[in-house]
């Protein structure tokens, strides 16, 4: 492990890790901050109305932590109202987050601090892998240079990186406000969105630093349709909201980027044979007047109870491949 690095006041960084029945997880995503080679460094717990032994868990990682853990409790809110909480009451000029069941690499904050510093840029992110036996995939991934790219298209393409990918200046973070709590299985992208309309001071550490767990117990990455949704929605929204970022994309490709995206999870849960993800989000589509005639042969069926469009679907494969294309 490398050497901790020995660094101003100034340079404090606070971890914001909310946990929510997290006693399966949260010790290595604990000793995870703790082994961080920068100093200093604080993490905030906001343990949010666990019935577990979370909270005992994190009390006793902290009694003989050698950083500071601040333990927040409060009632069962969510994850984003509890990361407010603890933006509110972090001491660091640098934020970042973790949650309870995710992982960094020991040098991870010290590289995207160094990072932040030699680009006097607002933002740092970092390269990512999905681990665990429910992982969709778990290649490396290491995100492009967003500002060598048509930036706001791109950050309308996809959500730019995971929550625990990036460290931010605290003023940056005041700025947007915070997390927006409107949008659950999206507000990640949403909070992103926000801090690039407000800042394109962003750099790029092309190492991979972070790890997210998948794992059995529930996580919003698993609810397909309503995420699909929600990111939908969040596109449109900052297509309205920041029409000076986007005003270089012409009509066609922002519709292609936000309704668009709509009927391509559509076609892909389809494909997935996840029916029900499928029939809401081609019902969805139909609403928004992007499908053409070809799609209809796959959005009308959608209208049908879920049964039938499924029976449907079935008959469909049987016939030949080159009649099941849309």
């Amino acid at each position: 492990m490398e050497p901790h690095s020995v660094l101003p006041a100034n340079d404090l960084i606070s971890v914001i890790m909310p946990a929510y029945n997290s006693a399966d997880h949260i010790d290595p995503a604990i000793d995870s901050v703790v082994r961080q080679t920068h100093r200093p460094l604080e993490l905030v717990v906001i343990d949010d109305g666990s019935s577990d032994d979370t909270r005992a868990r994190v009390q006793a990682k902290a009694a003989r932590s050698e950083i500071d853990i601040h333990l927040l409790t409060q009632t069962n809110q969510g994850p984003y109202p509890a990361r407010n909480r603890g933006i509110a009451t972090a001491r660091g000029t640098r934020i970042a987050f973790l949650d309870a069941d995710d992982l960094w690499a020991p040098q991870c904050l010290a590289r995207l601090n160094s990072a932040l510093d030699d680009a006097s840029a607002d933002l740092a992110y970092c390269g990512w892998q999905n681990i665990g036996d429910d992982a969709p995939g778990q290649a490396p991934f290491i995100p492009p240079d967003y500002l060598a790219m048509d930036t706001a298209a791109e950050f309308l393409r996809t959500c730019p990186w995971p929550i625990h990918a990036a460290l931010v200046r605290t003023e940056t973070l005041q700025a947007v406000g915070g997390f927006s709590t409107d949008r659950f299985s999206a507000m990640d992208y949403q909070f992103w969105l926000k801090v690039f309309a407000h800042t394109q001071r962003l750099t790029r550490v092309p190492e991979v630093l972070a790890f997210y767990r998948w794992h059995s117990s529930g996580q919003i990455s698993k609810t397909k349709w309503r995420q699909v949704i929600d990111a939908w929605q969040v596109r449109k929204q900052f297509v309205a909201t920041h029409p000076a970022t986007v005003a270089h994309l012409d009509r066609k490709r922002l519709r292609a980027l936000t309704d668009g995206y709509l009927l391509r999870e559509a076609y892909k849960a389809y494909w997935q044979r996840q029916f029900e993800d499928a029939q809401i989000l081609f019902r969805k589509t139909l609403s928004t007047g992007i499908a053409g005639p070809r799609d209809l042969r796959y959005l009308i069926p959608a209208l049908l109870p879920l049964r039938w469009f499924e029976r449907l679907v079935r008959v469909a494969e049987r016939k030949p491949l080159q009649d099941q294309s849309p």
